[in-house]
Parts: C-alpha cells; structure tokens; sequence
C-alpha cells in the first residue's frame, strides 16, 4: 500500500465517517486517489481490477449518501468492492488480500460489518437486499437497502426472481443496475440492449418526485393509490416516449440512465430518490477499467491481469527459456476445436466464461456453433439439453462451484432422459486466491448420486484430450469431465486420439504393501509423494492406480485392491464427504473386504483463499503430506 503522504484525502478517511465530512466538491479528487490506490496495489498484488475501477464513484457516493453500516449496501459479484473495502477500516491491510490468512477475496459478514452478504457469485443482490428490506420494515428500523447489481448480473435468472418478488412485497429498497455492457467478457443478449436503450426525463422525474412528496406529506397518498398513480404516470410516460419499461411496468420506479461516473451527480440523485417509498430502480452507465487506459482499452484482459507495471501498463508474465506445460483451459479450446472440425454435430456453450476456459478459440474459428448465454449457469445447461434432444452434441463449460447453481438443470433435463452431452467442468478443486466461493470441491459429491452419468477426470492434458474425444463418440450419454485450474505436468501434449474404455482405471505403479487410489490431476502429487518415499530410505512398496472414473467406478480394480492389500489410501481433489473415498468405502463394505482406507481430501470445511499450493499443505494434499501419510499407514 502506497504511503499515506502520497493521498491529500484518502490518507484521512479510514471510514465512511471522514468520508462524510467532506464536502461534495471534494469528492472527485478522493474518486482520483481512490483509484490510483487500487492500481497501484493491484499492480503488485495481483486482483480484479477492471471492476472495481468502473465502479470508484459509484462507491463514493454510496459511502457518502448512506449512513453505512446501518444503512445495508449488497454487493453483487464482490469483485467490485475493492473501493468498498479501502473506504471501510481496511486500506491498511488491503496488501493482504486474496493472500494467505489475509483480507478475504471477496466481501463477506465474517470480515466486516460493512460487508452485508456474501457475494462471490453472480446476481444474488437484489434477493438478499429484498429480505434485508423486508427484515427492516418488520423490525420497525428506518434502515436504506442499496443492491449493487452489474458486470452482466442481471442475465443470471436468480436477478429476475428477485425483481419479480421486488415488485409485489412491500419494500423501499434501491436497486443500482451497474451497466457497463460486459461480465468478465462483453455481456450479451436482450437484457443488455434493453438497458442500452432506456430513457428518462429528468425534468419529468423531479416534476414526478415533487408531486408525490406534497401527496404523502398531505396524506393523500396511500399504498394503493401511490401503485395507482405509479400505473397512471408509468402508461403515461409510456405514451410520451413511445417506449415500455419493463421495471415501471412492473410497479418499480425508474431512474436513469446516467453517467456513473459522475460523483456529484451521484450523490445528488440518491439524496433525491433514497427516502422515496417503494421500490425503485438507479441505471447508471458505468466504463469497466474506467481511468486507466491498458483497463479502459481491453477490459476482458484486465478482468484479473496478474502482476503489471503501473506507470507503462505492461503485464509482466514470468520469464522462463523452458518449456512449460499449457493451462488445462487452454488444451480444451484447443481439442475442442479440432474435435468439432471433424464432428459437425459439436456446439459449445458456455454461461459468461468463453476467454476463461478458452472457448473463445472455437468461438473466433466456428462463430455459429458456439454460444455464450451470460451469466445463466441453469440456462446453459437446459439450453444443451434442447440442443442435445435434437442431435447436437454440446460441449458445455462451467466453472466447478458455478455449476452448483444448474444442479437441478443437470437432473431434471439432461440426465433423466440420458441426454448425450459432454458437461465440462473447469476450475475443478482447489483453485488458489479466490478462495472458498469458487474452490469447486463439491461436484464429485454432488455428481456421483445423478444415475447413468460418467463422471471422470484426466490426470494431465494428454488424457483430457483423450476424454474429450471419447465423450463425443455415439451414445456416450451424459458426460462429465472435470479438471483444475492452472497448469498439468505434460509438455509435449498435442497427441493422436485414443479412446478410453469407460469406466475403466489403470495402473500407473504396482506395489505390495499399500495401494493409493487417486482421481484426476491430483494424481501427480500421489506420484511424487511415492518417488518421496523410495529416495529417503523408506523404500516402502507402493501401489498407485490413476482411478479415471468416479462414475461408473472401476469394480475390476477394487477387488483387485480388495483382495491384495490390508491399507488403502484414496486421494480427491474435492470434499471428503460423498467423494471417492466414500464410494471406495462402501465397496469394500458391500464386499465384505477388510481394509483399512484412509481417505485425503477437503475436509468438511469451508478452505480459505490462499495459493493451491498452500492449500494444498493445509490440506494434506500436497507430495510431503502424502508422503507422510504414507509411511505412518504402514508402521502402524
């Protein structure tokens, strides 16, 4: 964090309260300072960038209108709230965050009174905020409600459930609709040129504001008449512009667009409209990466950049003359896109993520057979089953945890009717600095009860692409393959295409006195916490099966492991509880097998955020761990 001397303001305002003390004039050159700080930070403290730098003056304003904590914000997609976290007691430890033990990486109730919800996922605000509105009016509390909604968050249907409820419960909440046209990459569909298109007034709206402020202050104006009277100057606008607004047609009063980055215009807008009665929509136009060119210039790059030089805007990747193995993302957009130029019948979908998980490469090459539907997990995944109903077969690709919101999707309209499609799954395990939101360790638990799915995962590159080919060959059903964030452990990975038998695990090591089971990547911890064992002088006999397959599970090798060894023990890269473990377990169980298994996985915990490696240690995921492990098996 830069020295305190270098900020005129920002050196002064540990919280909102110095904030307020401010006068308004002022507030422009905090925006400035506000900005340059989390730049600067940024640069050297790897984090999400772009949004939190659309939305400094927003920020402001809110801080500076509101009488927060009392007064509730909720932030949709935390990634926003950087400037939230500086402005609220934590600019001197904003150094830590996303590290180890240090600020969290997105805004949470465990690490500040501030932080009114959890908000690592997409579109929740609007619901959280109702029943924060509700909770107000039934405990008599003159407490304001403020729902930051943007990055694209109003494609996810959890924003439309919630507005829905907004307009038919009693409530004075605030609804901001953060519009800057983009998620992580540009946002699509009708919703975003809906918003686009908007107008209002605004000599109509304090003409409007004036009169129903004199109406209720007289007492003329009740419940029923106020929505009566919304309906009258709704139609009436309506006729005038020669437009329909669906929030105003649903009884919700709109305001907007304006510019968002105008902070006094800001803050004289909310002070107008955050005493109204009812519910009401603020639109604000907003710029991702505002006030840093590289930012402003590409936005989706500039999402989470890594390291940079703050003065040129150069990202500084690491240099290295070795060659490295390629991002497992990055071998599926690859594979995908040979796989669909022999296949006709691939699509690929994806819910918001087509730079993050590298469809972006079919997308550029095959523009109509590939389909982003923004950030609308549940969507996704009915929309391939539709698709795969008549005879495409969609590859459709979720980041791990946020598959976890289409889980009834993947039950009821795919895997019920045995639908072939392959459901790949990115960012499987845990995936570092974003910590417990996005660790995606729960999909083995969560998959494993679904009948007739294949659940696998490749131990490296060369198998993930083997898996891919094989789940687009005929009749394959309902296909999932799961793999991590990151890196694998293969160079040289652009190989021929081999069928893999499915079903089926293979033996990577034999050995004789324990047997490690391990699914998926995690595997080549297994292999060097062996290698651990044999060049210490331990020398212990080792047996290392690469599972490849959670469902079905291969019954060959567990009555081979069965009948062989007394200790088992079995490695995921997910919880613990309802993993493979658990299915090896009741195997031995069901088959009368005396074995001793200990399972190494996620515990029953929320992990914090932190490097994968370092997680991997706290774990006991992690080669030294497993080596360990291993030895203590065998001497007890």
């Amino acid at each position: 964090m830069a020295e305190n001397n270098e900020y005129k303001f920002l050196s002064k305002i540990n919280y909102p309260d110095d904030l307020r003390h401010l006068p308004v004039s002022d507030l422009p050159e905090v925006c400035q300072e506000l900005r340059r700080d989390i730049i600067k930070e940024l640069s050297v403290n790897p984090g999400h960038l772009a949004s939190s730098l659309g939305v400094v003056e927003l920020t402001v304003a809110l801080h500076y209108v509101f009488n927060t904590p009392y007064d509730r914000i909720v932030w949709d997609v935390g990634h926003q709230a950087y400037g939230h976290k500086i402005l609220t007691g934590r600019r001197e430890r904003f150094a830590t965050n996303r590290k180890l033990h240090g600020l969290k990486p997105f805004p949470h109730p465990d690490e500040s009174e501030y932080d009114t919800f959890c908000c690592g996922h997409a579109s929740n605000s609007i619901s959280a905020g109702l029943g924060m509105a509700v909770a107000a009016k039934l405990n008599k509390e003159k407490r304001k409600v403020v729902a930051v909604i943007g990055d694209g968050s109003m494609s996810g249907g959890l924003a439309f459930e919630g507005i829905n409820n907004v307009s038919s419960t009693p409530n004075d909440m605030l609804i901001i609709i953060n519009d800057n046209h983009m998620s992580i990459d540009n946002s699509v569909g009708g919703m975003r040129k809906y918003l686009l298109q908007l107008t209002t007034n605004d000599t109509y709206n304090n003409l409007r504001y004036t009169i129903s402020r004199k109406l209720t202050d007289w007492g003329v104006l009740n419940e029923r008449r106020r929505k009566g009277l919304i309906r009258f100057n709704n139609s009436l606008k309506s006729v005038l512009t020669r437009q329909q607004n669906i929030f105003e047609g649903m009884d919700i009063r709109y305001f907007g667009p304006m510019d968002g980055h105008d902070v006094e215009e800001l803050v004289r807008v909310l002070t107008i409209i955050k005493d109204m009665k009812g519910p009401k929509i603020l639109h604000i136009n907003t710029k991702k990466g505002k006030g840093y060119a590289p930012a402003e210039k590409n936005a989706t790059v500039w999402h989470a950049p890594g390291k940079f030089d703050f003065e040129s805007g150069e990202r500084l990747c690491p240099k290295t003359t070795e060659a490295i193995p390629p991002r497992f993302q990055d071998v599926f957009g690859e594979t995908l896109l040979e796989l669909a130029t022999k296949n006709d019948k691939i699509v690929g979908v994806t819910p918001a993520m087509p730079t993050g998980c590298s469809m972006n490469i079919m997308m550029k090459a095959m523009p109509g057979r590939t389909f982003d539907v923004g950030i609308a997990e549940g969507h996704a995944v009915t929309f391939s089953g539709g698709m795969a109903k008549d005879g495409l077969l969609p590859f459709c690709n979720i980041y791990s945890s946020f598959m976890q919101r289409a889980y009834d999707n993947l039950i009821h309209d795919v895997a019920s009717m045995r639908l072939n499609m392959v459901l790949c799954l990115d960012r499987a395990g845990l995936v570092g600095e974003d910590g417990p939101t996005h660790h995606g360790v729960f999909d083995l638990a969560y998959l494993r009860p679904i009948p007739d799915i294949t659940v696998s995962s490749p131990l490296n590159e060369i198998e993930l692409r083997n898996l891919m080919y094989t789940a687009q060959l005929p009749d394959k059903g309902t296909f999932v393959i799961r793999y991590p964030r990151g890196r694998g452990s293969v160079v040289e990975w652009r190989k021929d295409f081999e069928e893999v038998e499915v079903g089926k695990g293979r033996v990577l090591r034999d050995g004789d006195d324990l047997a490690v089971l391990s699914f998926g990547p995690i595997g080549t911890e297994v292999s060097k916490a062996i290698d651990m064992c044999n060049t210490d002088g331990r020398s212990l006999s080792v047996a290392h099966y690469d599972m490849r397959f959670l469902k079905p599970i291969d019954t060959e090798i567990l009555h081979e492991v069965g009948r062989k060894f007394k200790h088992v023990i079995t490695v995921e890269d997910g919880v613990i509880c309802g993993g493979l473990g658990d299915a090896v377990l009741e195997f031995m169980s069901d088959n009368g097998y005396d074995v001793s298994v200990r399972r190494v996985g996620v515990p029953d915990k929320f992990v914090e955020h932190g490097t994968v490696k370092e997680l991997y240690g706290i774990v006991g995921m992690d080669a030294e761990s497993l080596s360990r492990l291993m030895s203590e098996t065998l001497s007890k």
